[in-house]
């Protein structure tokens, strides 16, 4: 990553996190280039970036200041402990999201969809039309069911900004990264098991606890520093809980990147009661700040750590390429793959490997992270523009998703359903819980590169939550 990128994410996690306020003068440029040893012009061009990016504004003669504007709203609260292991529902409001299909006149802020129009794709577009058209069709045979060899050796090698050094033999290839949980959720657990998950959590993974008969013990979690390790410690002492599920990077829907040292205690306290973690860590490499967060598999020294992820989010959710390393419960995981779906798709996996052997790969989540950055800062603004005063919103430190609290007492399924005839679709809160909490919360998207469009989903969101509060 080039220097003025670096330091510009640097002083936007400074700004981000209050070390600089609204209305501060912020370094000089002579400061800057001393402290770093940078150019003049390097410090400039960083400076672009976070005008670019709506945290630090240009005076004549004075130099960069944050802007006064920049009012940061209130986090969402924390939920409160879970009593008791529950059965998961919601499955047909999950439904509902999958079921509206891309229409020409709906603007999707519900969906978990990266933005696949970036032209750093088109060498990954190039390689699957020449895969097609190879005499020696080398997309249509079983690959192992390991997964393509070099594209395991590809993952392995980005692994290593993780903290991971891993092998290819440590990697199974899967079919995205919801197989990658599915199959290590199987591995380990038995029907009426209890899985302890971060709460809210991605409802993927929950739909697929319900699906194997298994309960969730839904675990507080803090919008900045994740998982609340005392609940959690108390779950274990109270429940023979046989796995933990989170997603500690760029979580989804909170956004947050959970602190080293809390990655450290988790990883204690999983070993102190032997059990397993299942770690999702399909936005890290869309982190905002760099180097991109460790994952707790990264600390993991004796194997009790099933890291999972995909290129759905960095790439195209299309391609159904993921990846899992089980640690000790390699064997048993594999096994479940092969029962599941066998041997995933060998030509998303041909292309992906030659897109990352040509070093695309990098450029391209580059250029995303900075786009989503933006849209972060653009969609928190539209939000406070547009929807009522006391509206509570996450700080997401990576990827695409926003989550909001609206007041207590708000629906937003009611919500959904008004604005499905406006053409706007949302996720609705409740299905990021085992049992229907959050019913006043909504997760949107921000991928898109903001335009017209998509502020007026956002305001048309931000008028219906205020006509139906006339409503109560």
């Amino acid at each position: 990553m080039t220097l003025y990128v670096n330091l510009a994410e640097l002083l936007g996690t400074r700004i981000e996190n209050g070390f600089y306020r609204p209305g501060d003068r912020l370094p000089s440029v002579r400061a800057l280039s001393v402290e770093h040893g940078v150019s003049l012009s390097t410090v400039q061009q960083a400076y672009r970036v976070l005008e670019d990016s709506g945290l630090a504004l240009p005076k004549p003669k004075s130099g960069y200041f944050v802007p006064v504007s920049r009012a940061v709203p209130a986090l969402p609260v924390i939920g409160r402990p879970a009593q008791r292991p529950v059965d998961i529902s919601q499955w047909d409001q999950v439904l509902d999201l999958m079921r509206v299909k891309a229409l020409p006149n709906l603007v999707q802020l519900g969906r978990g969809m990266p933005d696949v129009s970036s032209p750093t794709l088109r060498p990954l577009m190039r390689a699957l039309g020449r895969i097609s058209r190879d005499e020696q069709m080398p997309g249509l045979y079983y690959d192992s069911i390991q997964g393509n060899q070099t594209l395991r050796e590809q993952v392995a090698r980005l692994l290593l900004d993780s903290g991971c050094n891993l092998t290819a033999n440590d990697l199974l290839i899967t079919t995205g990264c919801h197989e990658a949980l599915s199959a290590s959720v199987r591995a380990i657990c038995d029907p009426g098991d209890i899985v302890a998950v971060d709460s809210p959590s991605f409802f993927g993974a929950m739909q697929t606890l319900k699906g194997l008969g298994m309960k969730a013990l839904e675990i507080p979690t803090d919008p900045v520093t994740g998982i609340s390790l005392e609940a959690l410690e108390l779950a274990l002492e109270q429940w023979p809980i046989k796995v933990i599920q989170l997603t500690p990077n760029c979580n989804n829907p909170l956004g947050y990147v959970m602190p080293e040292n809390r990655k450290r205690a988790l990883l204690t306290l999983a070993q102190r009661f032997d059990v397993a973690i299942i770690e999702d860590d399909v936005y890290g490499d869309l982190a905002f700040s760099y180097p991109r967060p460790r994952t707790i598999k990264s600390f993991d020294e004796d194997g009790r750590v099933l890291l999972c992820s995909s290129f759905s989010k960095t790439l195209a959710p299309g391609l159904r390429i993921g990846w899992v390393a089980p640690g000790r419960y390699l064997e048993r995981v594999l096994h479940m793959k092969y029962i599941g779906t066998g041997s995933t798709a060998p030509q998303p996996q041909l292309a992906i490997a030659e897109f990352l052997e040509g070093g695309h790969y990098e450029p391209h989540l580059r250029r995303m992270r900075s786009q989503y950055q933006r849209g972060r800062e653009q969609m928190i603004d539209w939000v406070m523009r547009y929807f009522p005063a006391g509206t509570r919103v996450s700080r997401p430190q990576g990827g695409f998703m926003l989550w909001v609290e609206l007041a207590e007492d708000f629906d937003t399924l009611r919500l959904n359903r008004a604005l499905l005839t406006k053409g706007v679709q949302i996720a609705v809160g409740s299905i990021f819980s085992a049992s229907g909490k959050y019913r006043n919360c909504l997760r949107m998207n921000f991928a898109a590169k903001p335009s017209p469009e998509v502020e007026n989903a956002v305001r048309t969101v931000g008028s219906t939550i205020k006509e139906l509060i006339e409503t109560i």
